[in-house]
């Protein structure tokens, strides 16, 4: 069987990344053989939409259980209706999660999983669509006709990440997923910083004169 984990590298000894649709890389594994592929998410700069085509992908490869951080409703629909399990607020690395999951020690979530930022409007799923992952730029191209972009719907969920994990693994562990999901946070930010800089100096100037 398959099964795939979130991870931040491409390796069984990368941590975990919490982030499911915008998750550096997907692992995966045979759990019985611990044989694996690491394939890079294509949709980690994806300006709306990222979870459904990380499920997309997942449903392709043909997986048969995820396992991450958090996923937010739209995916988790997506992915459960394709048969594949889904299980949040796991922290560790990709080979420990592996072996937790080969013991039966790890068991389905029962509704998605996000952190409450989620839920905030022009947060992580906006933010990360123009920011640092894709350059200045990426997807809206200033000019005379153009408006600024506007932040995809957003979908109330049912639960947050920091709860989820804190019943389910050690402290720790939690830790080290959070302080990881902190410096991504934070250089996401930065991108969100300078397109806005970038947006208020063409406002000031005029994108013909410009």
């Amino acid at each position: 069987m398959k099964i795939c984990v979130t991870a931040s590298e491409k390796s069984l000894e990368a941590q975990m990344d919490p982030r499911f649709g915008r998750c550096r890389y997907f692992i995966i594994v045979d759990p019985e053989t611990g044989e694996f592929e690491a394939l890079d998410n294509m949709a980690i700069s994806a300006p709306h939409g990222a979870g459904i085509q990380s499920a997309q992908t997942l449903v392709n490869k043909g997986v048969e259980a995820v396992i991450t951080g958090y996923v937010g409703p739209n995916a988790y629909r997506f992915l459960t209706a394709a048969g594949v399990k889904v299980i949040t607020g796991v922290t560790g690395t990709v080979r420990e999660v592996v072996e937790r999951y080969r013991r039966g020690s790890l068991q389905p979530t029962a509704g998605s999983v996000a952190p409450t930022h989620y839920g905030a409007g022009v947060g992580l799923k906006w933010g990360m669509g123009f920011g640092r992952r894709m350059g200045r730029g990426g997807w809206w191209s200033p000019g005379p006709t153009v408006g600024p972009p506007t932040p995809p719907p957003v979908t109330p969920l049912q639960e947050t990440y920091p709860r989820q994990a804190s019943t389910l693994q050690k402290p720790e562990e939690e830790l080290r997923a959070l302080q990881e999901y902190k410096k991504r946070l934070e250089e996401d930010l930065e991108g969100v910083k300078a397109r806005i800089k970038e947006l208020k100096d063409l406002v000031k100037v005029g994108p013909e004169e410009k």
